[in-house]
């Protein structure tokens, strides 16, 4: 800002005293004044505007940062998702295997089927009836 001492601003007034007469000095003060005044307002404004804008940069920058962010997790979940969905049809695919291995073995085999040939009661043997003798010997 302009730096003016107490001393240079009285001689500046007399100066103006004496160029202008007692009767225009008020007049010319006012207009001064007003025109600071306008100045200070214009400049204000004109600071306001630029801070506006450099905050909405900034607020546009952390936008651009965040959208930024948030689509490399994104991507990275979905690729997360993706690996752990073909990992498990990769495990489906042999249990699927290793059963279908396991049946056929034991059919080749011939080894009983737990859920038909290990009842208690096989299908095809008759019940017996309480009133049978067994052989104590």
């Amino acid at each position: 800002m302009i730096d003016i001492s107490l001393g240079k601003l009285l001689l500046l007034a007399v100066v103006a005293l004496i160029v202008l007469g007692p009767e225009r000095l008020p007049h010319a003060a006012r207009t001064a004044g007003a025109l600071l005044r306008r100045m200070r307002n214009g400049w204000d404004s004109v600071r306001a505007e630029v801070e506006r804008e450099i905050q909405a940069e900034e607020i546009k920058r952390t936008l651009r940062e965040t959208a930024d962010n948030a689509r490399a997790a994104h991507d990275s979940v979905r690729q997360d998702i993706h690996a752990a969905g073909a990992e498990i049809r990769g495990t489906g695919e042999r249990v699927r295997d290793t059963f279908t291995e396991t049946q056929t073995a034991r059919a080749a085999a011939g080894e009983p089927d737990p859920a038909v040939d290990m009842l208690p009661l096989k299908r095809d043997e008759p019940a017996s009836s309480g009133n049978e003798q067994h052989d104590r010997t």
